[in-house]
């Protein structure tokens, strides 16, 4: 489990590094089979919603994780990357209002780190 949590991490960093916008994570093990953490995130645009995709599978690849399954890059406005244990959801801002995946989980635990920046900060 320690793992995932560092890859948890790694990939809220990566998000970060190309200025998501409320990186958040939600640890939804107890309310579903499907995935123990959803990492969310949120672009101001397609091309930066496809940036922090890009940059995100960089990372991890360079770490030896790879993505099972990967949906919606072409269009940019929900990119989900499912990594397993973890499932990325970087949306375009106006489709992370409108599906709010925050209230839909609200029972989900949102988990804190500290990113590199804010250490150095």
């Amino acid at each position: 489990m320690e793992k995932i949590k560092e890859l948890v991490k790694l990939m809220a960093e990566a998000c970060e590094d190309e200025k998501a916008i409320d990186v958040t994570v939600l640890n939804v093990h107890e309310l579903t089979v499907l995935v123990d953490y959803f990492v969310i995130a949120s672009g101001r645009s397609i091309i930066q919603v496809k940036s922090i995709v890009e940059h995100v599978e960089e990372v991890l690849e360079e770490n030896g994780v790879v993505p099972l399954r990967r949906a919606g890059h072409a269009e940019g406005k929900w990119v989900v990357l499912d990594y397993g244990s973890i499932m990325l959801h970087v949306f375009r801002q106006e489709e992370r209002e409108y599906y709010d995946l925050e209230n839909l989980w609200g029972d989900a635990q949102v988990m804190q780190f500290e990113s590199e920046e804010a250490v150095r900060s």
